[in-house]
């Protein structure tokens, strides 16, 4: 499951281009995930999947650094002047979201006495495989991709915040604001507000993105069986795991 099969999605590319751009996104994936996950794990919040679950604080420190890539992400978008007209406002509200999260986070961290996590070092760029403060279009389907992420992600963690009700509902209330986030990005790019991803026209590549998300069993019922696969998949979300996250972000995190 890797963001970097989004390339092959960017309409606005040649196909030859695009081929291209998949291949060197590859190769810098299968580099750079492993280099990332060492980055999260000195910082004391990986989990590795036998490892011990999580403290709340390792969780915070995670959601953190994805607040943190949420927030650089549109602080730079919008300053870019890549987002044209109406759509920049839109973008705007979802930065002072990102960097309201953001400030939230470290604010609840310092409540435990506990130490943030500092800002790693993004490249939004992927080392040259994105080009999202040029080209809109890519702007936006990074920005889809990380906003579906963020709503999987919060989802996977809640489990570990069920020790303290004020922490897991707080967390709650981020997660569906980036679940608005990402029903508006979506229709920004004239998709479905939810997933799965839904466009017989992208490659299949893009698609492994949502990897899971075609699941039609929900504590032990097959939900396919009351509406239908369609709206079985697309009325239940599924989280993401530590180790799922990381793999997406990876490339974006050089430091």
């Amino acid at each position: 499951m890797s963001i970097m099969n989004l390339l092959g999605g960017i309409d606005s590319e040649s196909a030859t281009n695009r081929r291209g751009a998949i291949a060197r996104g590859g190769q810098l994936a299968a580099a750079a995930v492993p280099v990332g996950l060492a980055a999260f794990a000195r910082r004391g919040f990986a989990a590795s999947a036998s490892a011990a679950a999580p403290t709340i604080v390792e969780v915070l420190n995670f959601a953190l650094t994805l607040e943190y890539l949420e927030a650089r992400y549109y602080i730079l978008g919008v300053d870019s002047g890549v987002i044209p007209g109406r759509d920049s406002r839109i973008f705007t509200t979802i930065r002072d979201h990102e960097i309201a999260h953001r400030d939230f986070l470290i604010g609840v961290i310092r409540s435990l006495s506990a130490t943030p996590v500092p800002e790693p070092t993004f490249d939004f760029t992927a080392g040259g495989a994105f080009a999202p403060f040029a080209n809109y279009d890519t702007f936006k389907l990074l920005a889809q991709a990380f906003e579906d992420t963020g709503v999987r992600a919060y989802k996977g963690q809640f489990p570990n915040l069920q020790s303290n009700d004020t922490v897991l509902t707080a967390a709650a209330t981020i997660h569906s604001v980036e679940g608005r986030h990402a029903a508006e990005v979506r229709r920004l790019r004239g998709e479905k507000g939810w997933i799965p991803f839904e466009d017989p026209l992208a490659p299949a590549a893009i698609h492994a993105v949502y990897d899971g998300e075609g699941n039609l069993v929900q504590l032990g019922i097959n939900v396919g069986a009351f509406e239908g696969a369609e709206a079985g998949t697309e009325a239940f979300d599924e989280p993401l795991t530590m180790a799922e996250v990381l793999a997406i972000a990876s490339p974006f995190i050089v430091g």
